[in-house]
């Protein structure tokens, strides 16, 4: 049906974003694609999963942005759920949230001078229809003093961080070298990806960070 009087027609409606995560840094980075959300924090047992010997750290990550975007998809059927989640693994081993001060040191003690990996999945959800993916960032620390090491945990006390560290603030100069096909998994959801996803979910986000 045109419109009438020169008035525009209204645009498509799109589906309602809801992103299945309590992370502050998740809901900083979805604000950067232009589209309207709300978050949902799941309700997933998190333990359980990390601890199955039976799943690499990519497995493990990605059965758990699954479960955290099903948990939320069950509520809301008819929106759009983002579910995500990140590993870091150093030699196989996976590595937990410091949480605090001294546990924070003694992690980035243990990475200094080695190269430690970010994994990240993705899983975006909307009814039986799902798409999942995950990016690799490979971090190789620098040699770091312990003086190095506990001055920079005062500064950014990145205790909620899996690897220790803020990348996006004073953590990125820990670091010799980082490769990745999308710099903003390190913080915790992948931009470039996620917005070609949604697109196939009817939802137009345009990444401002590119």
């Amino acid at each position: 049906m045109s419109s009438s009087g020169g008035e525009e027609p209204n645009p498509v409606l799109q589906p309602e974003l809801i992103l299945a995560s309590g992370s502050r840094y998740r809901r900083q980075l979805l604000e950067q694609l232009g589209v309207p959300f709300r978050s949902v924090s799941p309700d997933v047992d998190e333990a359980s999963i990390q601890q199955r010997n039976d799943l690499t750290p990519q497995q493990i990550a990605e059965e758990l942005a699954q479960r955290k975007a099903a948990a939320v998809a069950e509520r809301f059927p008819a929106a759009v759920v983002i579910g995500s989640d990140q590993v870091a693994t150093v030699e196989g081993r996976i590595l937990q949230k410091p949480e605090t001060r001294e546990r924070t040191i003694t992690q980035l003690s243990e990475l200094a001078g080695r190269t430690h990996y970010l994994l990240t999945a993705v899983s975006v959800q909307n009814g039986e229809e799902s798409v999942l993916f995950c990016v690799e960032a490979r971090m190789a620390m620098k040699p770091l003093s312990r003086e190095v090491i506990e001055a920079y945990v005062d500064q950014d006390q990145a205790f909620d961080c899996v690897g220790g560290y803020r990348w996006e603030s004073a953590g990125g100069q820990l670091f010799e070298s980082v490769e990745t096909s999308d710099p903003t998994a390190i913080i915790g959801l992948p931009l470039q990806e996620l917005t070609g996803v949604l697109k196939g979910f009817g939802v137009n986000a345009k990444d401002k960070s590119e």
